[in-house]
């Protein structure tokens, strides 16, 4: 064995679930691609499910350039939940929260159409996207408070600040 090799950690478990820890007030859910005579339907949203709002008061739709990043932000009040309906991204949590008990802590997630999955995050929670495509990317971010134009829950930090242990 060379010198400074490092044994994977599991990431997966036999059944293909996840193994992560996710950051306080993170939820997450896969959904199946269900193959039809004539296509694919994914459900994009069940209340039932526990994962995002209650409530949807807001949706967008979002396209991102080949190879762009849109980090760092962060909202005081809103929820977000990401589905990424093409192409393939990279989406990193920052949890910087006083009282979280996952303060300081990261949670990777690589998103595509390939294995569909809602990832909901609540205030507080930095967070950054990457197109890993060299082609337009895209997603749906629907949120429990509608955007305010005149006072917008919108904070940010430059992609390559120090405040955020990790570097796209």
């Amino acid at each position: 064995m060379l010198e400074d090799a490092k044994k994977d950690q599991q990431t997966a478990t036999a059944d293909g679930k996840l193994t992560r820890t996710l950051l306080e007030g993170v939820s997450q859910k896969e959904m199946p691609n269900i193959i039809t005579r004539n296509g694919v339907t994914t459900e994009l949203y069940r209340p039932e499910w526990l994962v995002g709002p209650d409530q949807v008061r807001h949706i967008i739709h979002v396209i991102l350039r080949a190879d762009a990043i849109s980090a760092w932000h962060v909202h005081e009040h809103q929820t977000d939940t990401i589905f990424v309906t093409s192409g393939s991204m990279k989406l990193v949590l920052f949890d910087d929260r006083p009282n979280s008990t996952t303060r300081g802590d990261i949670n990777v997630f690589h998103l595509s159409r390939l294995r569909p999955t809602l990832i909901s995050i609540p205030p507080g929670i930095w967070h950054g996207l990457q197109n890993l495509d060299h082609s337009e990317s895209s997603f749906i971010n629907y949120f429990d408070r509608a955007y305010v134009y005149t006072d917008p829950d919108e904070w940010r930090l430059p992609l390559d600040t120090d405040k955020i242990p990790y570097r796209f």
